[in-house]
């Protein structure tokens, strides 16, 4: 397989892509994750993670092979992104708490003008949680890095999901699965 860029600087990205062998370098530069009122949630995804992709082939050539991506949580309608402080922490864990959500990745891969880009959504339904544990979920692992305050992976993935519809790994951050089948054709 020909190794890739990373357009992220995700710990959990990084691992996925470890765990399946795929060769890849990381290249980051901040870039804008705002997108367009009118966009879908699937589509805002793909927009966040092709201007991401599109700063590093600026910066790699166009002979590299760029892989970005972008997650969103999603509870009803709203977008929830990463959050503030730990109130905000708080607050995102609470919504959650008890309901059903999605999480979006949107993925793009790009080498010269060839793109691959799509959107994997997974379901995921948490059990009513007390303060107490959300609490000690945000004081211990402080998720502030994380879309929805929360990593599946962790402590609350644990004791809090009762159920997940999809693909588990699309909601650590990438559906690793999908990446490769479209690399396969890079």
């Amino acid at each position: 397989m020909t190794p890739i860029i990373l357009a992220s600087k995700s710990p959990r990205r990084k691992q996925l892509l470890e765990w399946a062998e795929i060769p890849f370098s990381i290249l980051v530069q901040e870039t804008d994750e705002s997108f367009p009122e009118e966009l879908s949630p699937a589509d805002a995804a793909i927009h966040v993670a092709r201007e991401k992709a599109k700063v590093i082939q600026q910066q790699a050539g166009q002979a590299a092979c760029i892989l970005a991506a972008d997650t969103m949580v999603v509870l009803g309608t709203r977008i929830i992104g990463k959050p503030r402080d730990r109130a905000d922490a708080i607050r995102i864990l609470q919504d959650l708490a008890g309901q059903s959500h999605r999480v979006i990745t949107g993925v793009v891969i790009r080498q010269g003008e060839k793109e691959v880009a799509f959107a994997d959504i997974t379901e995921v339904s948490f059990h009513p949680l007390t303060t107490e544990q959300i609490s000690f979920y945000v004081d211990k692992y402080q998720p502030y890095d994380k879309a929805g305050a929360y990593a599946i992976q962790e402590w609350i993935g644990v004791v809090g999901i009762k159920s997940v519809n999809g693909d588990f790994y699309n909601v650590m951050g990438l559906p690793v699965s999908r990446v490769v089948q479209a690399l396969s054709t890079f």
